[in-house]
């Protein structure tokens, strides 16, 4: 996993600091999942610390980061499809591509992983972490992306349809990790 640290602080680091250091935040969060997760651990810190490598300036082709990322990912370091579909889909991509009019892109190219507990583990991960790589709720931070982009914008117009999908994917990791044995 150490490559794919090294992938994202080269793209992010110098002109984006701070998506970097919510990378790192996202990433170590995924770290706190590891038992949950078991044997897909080192994929979820993987596609975690690897899932916002798009907004990098070079790598924004179509300013639609998870596509460009995942396309990055898979074209220029031949990275595990599982990784690649993680990235393109994070937290609810689905419905950003619409509005972009990019969803039968996103959908051909990088399917949505039939593994829930996995795709809201990403989920968990990027909406409980700042854009300072601080812990925060899922409430806080929808809040915060509508603050940042506005409510009409293209991305708090999505942010606000996948608000309650955001809410039930982080209950869902709560609440599996809440059974875990101690």
């Amino acid at each position: 996993m150490s490559w794919a640290w090294n992938v994202a602080e080269h793209e992010l680091a110098h002109h984006l600091p701070r998506r970097w250091a919510h990378s790192q935040g996202v990433a170590d969060r995924a770290s706190t999942l590891a038992e949950l997760l078991g044997s897909q651990a080192d994929l979820l810190g993987t596609a975690a610390v690897l899932h916002d490598v798009g907004y990098a300036p070079r790598l924004a082709l179509t300013g639609f980061h998870p596509l460009d990322g995942a396309r990055f990912l898979r074209d220029e370091h031949g990275v595990d499809e599982r990784v690649t579909r993680l990235v393109a889909n994070h937290s609810f991509a689905l419905l950003e591509a619409e509005e972009r009019g990019l969803r039968e892109v996103l959908e051909a190219e990088f399917p949505l992983l039939k593994d829930q507990l996995l795709v809201d583990a990403l989920v968990y991960c990027d909406m409980t972490t700042t854009p300072d790589g601080e812990l925060t709720s899922a409430r806080e931070r929808v809040a915060e992306i509508v603050g940042r982009y506005g409510a009409d914008s293209l991305v708090g117009r999505f942010i606000r349809r996948a608000e309650p999908e955001i809410y039930a994917a982080v209950a869902r990791v709560e609440a599996a990790a809440g059974a875990q044995p101690r």
